[in-house]
């Protein structure tokens, strides 16, 4: 009988000294989809880094140790895939946006054009050569003929996130970012709505970084794409172009 307990233990022991723990997914995505994700991925074991397209995919191709990129425009993800950094299978372009013109709430100026509107006043916008939200502004205010003018008085940023905290805090009094930033920030008031004509179109694509296909990864690429997902990216603002898996 001692021998027979003696085995049982044996078995038993290893079994409660190895708790089965949850595999955490690592995410890069585009600053501008923070407040959305945190919500869609709360409750789950995933980190997120969130940052401009341009540094996230950089990070990517030099090994960085993301399991799902997602960008905000199409050329930095294709910039992956030409890297053969990614799942070319597992590339969805999930969501649209809308690019505007923001002032904070301290600024009352209202006007029919935008050269009145803002006239020698600071613009705070994302990199303008390298983040997609700053390149899609600079292609609007070149369609438009006043990039020429406005560029000696654009504050470049990171990020589209910090654009709109510039704005947000009043030091600098206008700013373009996407139509979802200003979900997440009540200090700003949307002024004008730039044509989807007047810049390529905002698309956010998201794949499987290469190597990381496995099924944590890919049950967490398939909560993105859920209804459930869907309905919390459009009530933040964003245009839905993927409808599941």
């Amino acid at each position: 009988m001692m021998r027979s307990l003696l085995i049982a233990l044996w078995v038993f022991v290893p079994l409660s000294l190895s708790p089965v723990r949850a595999e955490t997914v690592t995410m890069f995505a585009a600053a501008s989809l923070k407040t959305a994700l945190d919500e869609i991925v709360e409750g789950t074991d995933t980190t997120i880094s969130y940052a401009a397209s341009s540094t996230l995919a950089r990070q990517i191709a030099l090994g960085a140790p993301a399991d799902i990129v997602m960008t905000a425009n199409a050329d930095w993800m294709a910039y992956l895939e030409a890297e053969a950094r990614i799942e070319p299978q597992t590339r969805v372009d999930l969501l649209g946006n809308e690019l505007v013109l923001i002032a904070s709430a301290e600024v009352e100026k209202t006007a029919p054009h935008l050269d009145a509107i803002i006239g020698d006043h600071r613009i705070a916008m994302a990199l303008v050569d390298a983040v997609p939200a700053g390149i899609y502004g600079k292609e609007a205010l070149s369609s438009l003929g006043l990039w020429s003018r406005f560029a000696p008085n654009v504050v470049q940023t990171d990020n589209v996130r910090a654009a709109l905290r510039l704005v947000a805090s009043g030091q600098v009094p206008f700013g373009i970012v996407y139509v979802t930033d200003t979900r997440a920030e009540a200090r700003v008031r949307i002024i004008h709505r730039f044509h989807p004509s007047r810049h390529q179109d905002i698309t956010y694509p998201m794949a499987i970084v290469a190597g990381k296909d496995r099924p944590a990864v890919r049950a967490l690429w398939t909560r993105l794409q859920s209804p459930a997902a869907g309905d919390i990216f459009r009530a933040n603002g964003f245009i839905m172009n993927a409808h599941g898996p």
